[in-house]
């Protein structure tokens, strides 16, 4: 199956507790005996790629195992737990810092600046009486006092009852404008869960390279973090070194539920939102004809708005606001690449021609971070991994058959005309979880 001189990659995207389908890709990559010589991660791509290369003298066979593990003890919480405590094992709250937040917003003056606003007071309780006395013509030409609607009873409790409230205001200030950028924090770098993380492991000379992004909210721009540098390339992105346990925390710090981090004075966030699959800084610096091409390209994209659900209670729907913004990251970057390499350009090198693999989506997981959604996910990553292998060995067979006549100049057309079986993923793998 390895072709020493073919140079491949490999994108994990983001998708949180769809973890899962990464490891069982990885895992019948891993069986089928393909390799990669770039990794390119985000948000909980990262999280996998970097904890799966991290195992040295360890078969690749069993590093999906051990991969597995690390997310099933450490992450992942049991199927009893979850039903009444429906969060993983690592979004904790940063108590200390919310405690030096709220304490420096009690101690500033300017804090109970603008509470008392008397004419606001006075505004609501006109406000008020014309609200719920305000009177309409009935059929028989007199009046009757109008019934509000359910909305406008609402309406009116958060702009005349609650905004007035001096003590509504402050309550609602202290949690809204406290310096706290999350509902959780992980980055803890000292911390025994990130310990179990051997970063070390990632620098030695016979790993791949291995990449993961931020975005970064000081100079707006989407930051690159590596295993090594880019050595004598005049390349777009900086990548900047080492990857970190820090660096890690930033590349899946979503917005409001986690906190931002710091790393030397800059300020990043997650940047699967931006850029789930980092096509452009593949081709940009890792392929470089004629000396260095990159054959090809294979896409991990484990989230897709099919597998978004009606949601029941604010569990799902906190669920549905990330992965869809998720979903329609990966699948736009995925087909908007596709278009670009067939058309244009913007370097004005000659078009790349290497063949782009993608592991078709499988859409029968949930977003939960429990042991039974980290297994489902497994079998049905494996599943549809193990399709994109058959279509792709498919494809490599005929294409030695006909020899310098095969036709192979737009990748994307000829994966989705030729690999057959792969459109089926979804069906297959429902049948083999149920077998």
């Amino acid at each position: 199956m390895e072709d020493p001189m073919v140079k491949r990659a490999i994108t994990l995207g983001g998708g949180g507790p769809a973890a899962g389908l990464h490891i069982g890709v990885l895992e019948a990559l891993a069986n089928a005996g393909i390799t990669f010589d770039v990794w390119a991660l985000s948000c909980i791509g990262a999280w996998v790629g970097i904890v799966y290369n991290q195992f040295d003298k360890v078969p690749n066979e069993y590093r999906a195992e051990k991969t597995y593990q690390f997310f099933k003890n450490g992450v992942f919480r049991d199927d009893e737990g979850y039903k009444r405590f429906p969060i993983n094992t690592v979004f904790g709250a940063d108590w200390l810092s919310i405690g030096k937040s709220m304490t420096k917003f009690v101690a500033d003056s300017n804090t109970y600046k603008d509470l008392w606003d008397p004419r606001a007071m006075m505004n609501a309780v006109r406000e008020s009486m014309s609200f719920w006395f305000g009177q309409q013509p009935d059929a028989n030409g007199g009046k009757k006092f109008a019934i509000p609607d359910e909305g406008d009873i609402n309406r009116w409790i958060l702009n005349q009852v609650l905004a007035p409230n001096p003590f509504v205001r402050y309550a609602t200030s202290m949690m809204y404008l406290s310096h706290v950028t999350g509902l959780s924090r992980i980055n803890y770098p000292q911390s025994q869960f990130m310990k179990s993380i051997n970063f070390d492991e990632l620098n030695k000379p016979e790993k791949p390279f291995i990449f993961h992004n931020a975005w970064n909210l000081d100079d707006h721009k989407l930051a690159l973090f590596s295993n090594r540098p880019m050595q004598n390339r005049d390349t777009r992105n900086e990548y900047k070194v080492p990857i970190s346990a820090s660096s890690l925390c930033a590349c899946s710090a979503l917005p409001f539920v986690e906190e931002t981090v710091k790393i030397d004075r800059v300020t990043y966030c997650e940047g699967a939102l931006v850029d789930t699959v980092n096509f452009e800084s593949l081709l940009q610096e890792h392929h470089r004809p004629p000396n260095d091409k990159l054959d090809e390209i294979w896409v991990s994209r484990i989230v897709d708005a099919k597998q978004v659900r009606k949601p029941e209670n604010l569990h799902d729907a906190l669920a549905n606001l990330c992965q869809l913004f998720a979903a329609t990251v990966g699948e736009d970057d995925v087909r908007l690449f596709k278009y670009h390499v067939r058309y244009d350009d913007p370097d004005g090198r000659e078009r790349w021609k290497g063949t782009i693999v993608e592991i078709h989506v499988p859409g029968h997981i949930s977003f939960k971070w429990n042991h039974s959604n980290l297994d489902a996910g497994r079998k049905l990553g494996k599943a549809a991994a193990e399709q994109a292998i058959e279509a792709y060995n498919e494809h490599a067979r005929r294409k030695a058959h006909a020899g310098p006549h095969f036709v192979n100049e737009d990748p994307a057309k000829d994966h989705a005309k030729e690999w057959r079986g792969v459109q089926d993923t979804y069906q297959e793998c429902q049948r083999r979880m149920t077998a």
